[in-house]
């Protein structure tokens, strides 16, 4: 019935059980569409690149088709792998992955999947590799993958997985392979991977690990690869694991493993590479026994070995990469190293090893690389080495004693990329190292090379890759050629600093535009700096200090947005700071002192946020107030204004840089009171405001500035109490000196008592008492002894109109004198001007020692012949150019006196503190009264009295407005303290530069005779011209070469007239010992080096400075700056010296 009602019906089904599936089969097609529908929700989590994944579509039946998958071979069709490898795909792993039930390989590598490895893997039972590494997949690894029995490949390196390594991953049998490096894990390494028996490869490296390292891996036997390098693994290698029989690869770098290396670890029969650098390893280098050895790379460098290198090492005949850099290996090179006829690199830098290289080791041809820096290996390189390294890349022999000319063969090395000989002795000119395609580094830095024609710069033209050229630290010089122009475009690093070299720096340097570095420092450059700079666009290093640079900083310079640090300090710069700087946004280091800049500082500068290192503006004649916007730089640690002359008060937004440790302000004209804001300084070290006109009490909160080890406020106006707690309690760590009104709680040496200004206050009602009963009294003798003085004083007038003047800077001076003191005073002082007190005696009176009441110490008196011509404008001229003028180098005055004598006549004296030793006249020339021998000083004393002295006078010259000319510099103007430190004395000729009442009185009597002391005297001031700064510089260049030669201008073996410069320059430099005085060096077993390194530079400035024109003789801040390099030198030899005697001693 049901047949005959629906025909159709029963035909269409019997077609679909006939031609579809049977009934088992129903369950087999869920399976598949199981399947593709988990693919499809994998896919929904994903985002991929246009044509990865276009076929995953929803109207696919076939996704076996599918881009990435792999379905098994018989049916049923399911999915045995998927593999999506470097496809550029972002997302989620999906957990509904583990419906892929048959899933053998999930390979998903290098993506961008992230979140977290799904637990739900370990649901695929029958999953052999899992790949999911260099992706940014974090969390935890899941200890459920554990379940995951037939797996065979975890590879989960280069992602961001943290947390322990789950223990149980041991319960996976069949583990061959475990990479999960460069993760974040912590803990332990799991003991239990000794206990997997299949386990070939074990990568656990760049992690955090911590712990040793198991015993157990060593049980493997199988074990191939470990790599267990850049964690925090301590402990020792275990003796099981360097007795594997199986290893062949083990990388244990970069850990704090410590012990001593394993015997068997480099006479194992397996391993083909050991890497253990970056440890704490200690002990020797354990011998090489066996004879076929299969080891090819050995890296035990950056670790603490001792002992000397086992020649032994020369079996290990498979060897192609030998390190031992940075330990303390001794002793010389074993020459069987130069028997390894495999051996291609071979580092041994950074050790303590001796003796000449062994020929052998330059004899290799296979070697590629040789890097034994830092050593002190001596001896000359072979003449043929270039023909003996013939496949030599890198040549790297910086740092040891290596002498005699580079070998010229070495251009025959066309493979070489690295040459590094810097910091050894070779000599000779430079070889043309243009002939080397390959060049790429080259270091010839600290040595004695030269360049002759400079065809070395030619040359190198042809080096298309050089991107580092180093010639620093030579005796180059001559011009630069403008064939610099022509290096490389690759070019990145250029170093020419610390040389002789001359002339302007040639414009073409502008054509170098891939240079990031260009040193050029400590040389003789002269001329402008050029424009062309500012086409150097990846410029990051710009250095030309310590030159002799003229003219305007361009404003191109405002084009090297890229620049780090600028350094141009230490020329003859002029004219203003360009604004354009302010472009340069990243710079951290920015320094111009000492320099002839001037105007204002721009506001612009100081908007520099990156500033963090140091802004040095430093003696210059920058003028103006300080901007307001320093207060914009917040991080920075060093500001240094010093020596100009800044005006206004210092800016309240300093106290924002909260980062500040050296604040150096001192020598301007600043006025007000130290910022409030100050207090905000936490991090301040060294802070110096002395010679201003800062006033008001000084800030109770520097004692509260923890960081405060250094306070300078001597010369000020600063009054009350000085603090006490703090910085002020550290002996020596302040200066207060030269602020006349300040008092100090604690009695202090020349402080007067604060109690004594509380005392007077009490007696002020006593004193108004008395006061009452005596006034009427006082006036009306006041009244009848003024009509007397006036009379009296018109009188005088009439007779001296210069007069009034001089009683105007008598009373100036007495503003600034601790005591006023009477004819009377200083006759008890002296005994009555005993000639036992007579200590010397001048143009314009005489000098004696005395005891003051008020004064603690002696003190010296200079007392003025008023019946000399020219005596009295001589006292004049000391009391102004004294009241001035304040450094720690010229002589402090201490009080004044304008009186009369006994007779009525008058009086003038100065008093300046006594010097003990004299001054520098009597140690050159004079023997000691006491014992009859000549006093002798040392060269290190001549070396800093010749800095003080020039120190001095650029204080006079560079540091006053108007500056001050000295116009006597001579040795017996010159006093010696306690400590042999030198001061100037005696201003009595001294005149002010740019003053027009002195111009005025210059022009009449004051030129009619010459300005100073005969020998001394510049050969212009003989042609009657203008009186200048250069004239005190010949006086101090004859002072200087009489200090090194002890030979006076005025001395017997100058006959015929001869200057003392003659005399000198004539020996200088062939006979230079004839006329150097050999006291300075008695003492001084380094005899030669200092004569080298002292004794003719100096000889140098002093000739330079007593030029006969005035043009040629360079400025007193060139030469301080000169003279303070010599002294650092030769302070290095010395110590040198003391090192070599100590050892010879301790050898004895």
């Amino acid at each position: 019935m049901a047949t005959l009602l629906f025909p159709g019906l029963v035909w269409s089904l019997c077609l679909f059980l006939g031609f579809s599936c049977s009934l088992p089969s129903l369950g087999i097609c869920d399976e598949s569409e199981s399947d593709r529908k988990a693919l499809l929700c994998f896919k929904s989590e994903l985002s991929a690149p246009v044509g990865v994944l276009p076929s995953w579509s929803n109207t696919s039946m076939e996704f076996c088709n599918w881009h990435g998958i792999t379905c098994s071979a018989t049916s049923p069709r399911r999915v045995v792998a998927l593999d999506l490898e470097s496809q550029g795909i972002s997302g989620t792993i999906a957990p509904c992955i583990v419906n892929l039930t048959w899933l053998a390989r999930l390979q998903l590598s290098n993506n961008s999947f992230g979140g977290g490895v799904p637990s739900e893997l370990g649901l695929l039972s029958r999953l052999t590799n899992l790949n999911l590494s260099m992706n940014s997949l974090e969390g935890n690894i899941p200890p459920e993958l554990s379940a995951c029995s037939q797996l065979q490949i975890l590879g989960l390196w280069n992602n961001s997985l943290h947390g322990e390594i789950p223990h149980n991953l041991s319960q996976c049998k069949h583990l061959q392979e475990i990479n999960l490096g460069n993760n974040k894990l912590q803990g332990n390494i799991p003991p239990a991977f000794g206990d997997l028996l299949e386990l070939r490869i074990l990568v656990l490296a760049k992690n955090t690990l911590t712990g040793t390292i198991p015993l157990s891996l060593g049980r493997s036997r199988h074990l191939m690869y470990v790599d267990l390098g850049t964690n925090a693994l301590g402990g020792v290698i275990p003796e099981s694991l360097a007795n594997s029989s199986s290893l062949q690869v083990l990388r244990l770098m970069s850990n704090s493993l410590t012990g001593e290396l394993p015997q068997a670890l480099l006479n194992s029969l397996s391993l083909c590479a050991i890497c253990l650098k970056n440890n704490n390893f200690v002990g020797s280098i354990p011998s090489v026994t066996v004879t076929s050895s299969p080891l090819k790379h050995l890296y035990l460098g950056e670790n603490n070995l001792s002992g000397r290198i086992p020649s032994s090492l020369g079996n290990l005949s498979s060897l192609l990469h030998l390190h031992l850099t940075k330990n303390h290996l001794v002793g010389s090179i074993p020459e069987s190293l130069g028997y390894i006829q495999t051996l291609e690199v071979l580092t041994m830098s950074i050790n303590n090893l001796s003796g000449p290289v062994p020929p052998s080791i330059f004899n290799m041809s296979s070697l590629k690389s040789l890097a034994t820096a830092r050593n002190s290996l001596v001896g000359r390189l072979p003449f043929d080495i270039g023909y003996t390294l013939p496949n030599i890349q890198n040549l790297i022999l910086s740092e040891n004693n290596f002498d005699g000319p580079i070998p010229a063969s070495l251009l025959k090395a066309y493979r070489v990329r690295w040459l590094f000989l810097d910091s050894n002795r070779f000599i000779g000119s430079i070889p043309f190292f243009g002939s080397l395609p390959n060049l790429v580094l080259l270091d010839l830095s600290s040595n004695k090379l030269e360049a002759d024609d400079w065809g070395i710069v030619s040359s190198l033209s042809n080096c298309s890759r050089l991107y580092m050229l180093a010639l620093d630290g030579n005796n180059l010089n001559g011009k630069l050629p403008s064939s610099i122009g022509n290096l490389s475009n690759s070019l990145d690093s250029l170093w020419l600093n610390s040389n002789q070299i001359s002339g302007p720096i040639p414009p073409e340097i502008g054509n170098l535009k891939g240079l990031s570095k260009l040193y050029m420092e400590y040389n003789f450059f002269t001329g402008n700096i050029p424009p062309t700079i500012g086409k150097l666009y990846k410029l990051v290093k710009l250095s030309f200090a310590h030159n002799r640079l003229s003219g305007q900083i361009p404003d191109t310079v405002g084009n090297l947005v890229q620049l780090n640090m600028v350094e141009l300090d230490h020329n003859n710069l002029s004219g203003r700071i360009p604004a354009s700087i302010a472009r340069c946004s990243q710079l951290t280091i920015l320094n111009l002192a000492h320099n002839s800049l001037d105007g204002r500082i721009p506001s612009k500068i100081l908007t520099i946020s990156t500033l963090s290192i140091e802004l040095d503006l430093s003696s210059n004649y920058l003028s103006g107030e300080m901007p307001d916007e320093v207060g914009s730089l917040l991080h920075l640690k060093k500001i240094n204004m010093s020596n100009n002359r800044l005006t206004g008060n210092i800016p309240s937004t300093l106290g924002q840089c909260v980062d500040l440790e050296y604040l150096g302000m001192q020598n301007n004209l600043f006025a007000g009171r130290i910022p409030q804001t100050f207090a905000n300084l936490v991090s301040i070290k060294h802070m110096d405001i002395s010679g201003n006109n800062l006033s008001g009490k000084v800030p109770e909160f520097l004692k509260s500035l923890k960081s405060l080890q250094d306070l300078n406020l001597s010369f000020n106006h600063f009054d009350g109490a000085v603090p006490t707690g703090g910085v002020f309690d550290i002996i020596g760590a302040v200066s207060i000196e030269g602020n006349d009104h300040l008092c100090t709680i604690v009695p202090t040496r020349g402080m007067s008592l604060c109690m004594e200004l509380a005392n007077s206050k009490g007696k002020k009602k006593l004193l108004i008492l008395v006061l009452a009963i005596l006034l009427p009294i006082i006036v009306a003798t006041s009244i009848l002894f003024s009509c007397i003085a006036i009379i009296y004083k018109r009188k005088r007038v009439q007779e001296n109109p210069h007069l009034q003047h001089d009683n105007e800077q008598i009373k100036k001076l007495q503003k600034i004198s601790f005591e006023k003191i009477s004819y009377e005073d200083l006759v008890r002082a002296t005994d009555r001007f005993s000639s036992a007190n007579l200590i010397g005696s001048g143009s314009f009176g005489r000098v004696y020692k005395g005891s003051l009441q008020f004064h603690a110490d002696q003190v010296a008196i200079k007392i003025f012949d008023l019946d000399i011509n020219g005596a009295g404008r001589s006292f004049i001229a000391e009391c102004e150019a004294l009241r001035n003028v304040r450094h720690r180098n010229l002589v402090k005055i201490i009080t004044s006196c304008s009186s009369v004598d006994h007779t009525g006549a008058d009086f003038k004296a100065l008093v300046f503190p006594y010097m003990p030793n004299g001054n520098l006249e009597m140690w050159l020339h004079l023997k000691d009264p006491e014992d009859g021998e000549k006093n002798v000083l040392s060269l290190s004393q001549r070396t800093n009295i010749a800095l003080d002295v020039a120190v001095a006078l650029d204080y006079l010259h560079n540091q006053c407005a108007p500056p001050v000319i000295h116009c006597d510099l001579k040795p017996s103007n010159i006093l010696l303290g306690l400590d042999m430190a030198a001061y100037v004395i005696d201003f009595g000729l001294a005149r002010f530069l740019f003053s027009t009442e002195n111009a005025r009185q210059d022009s009449s009597a004051s030129l009619s005779r010459l300005k100073g002391s005969i020998g001394y005297i510049p050969p212009e001031y003989g042609m009657s011209e203008e009186i200048s700064t250069k004239g005190d510089v010949y006086s101090f260049g004859v002072l200087l070469l009489q200090l090194i030669t002890g030979c006076s201008p005025t001395d017997d073996r100058l006959n015929d007239g001869m200057r003392l410069h003659e005399f000198v320059d004539r020996a200088f430099t062939k006979n230079i010992h004839e006329v150097v005085d050999p006291t300075m060096l008695q003492d001084n077993s380094n005899g030669a080096d200092m004569m080298e390194n002292c004794v003719i530079p100096l000889l140098r400035i002093g000739l330079s400075c007593s030029m006969t024109s005035p043009k040629e003789r360079p400025g007193i801040g060139q030469v301080c700056t000169e003279i303070l390099r010599i002294k650092h030198v030769a302070s290095d030899t010395c110590i040198s010296d003391e090192a070599k005697n100590w050892h010879d001693g301790k050898e004895e």
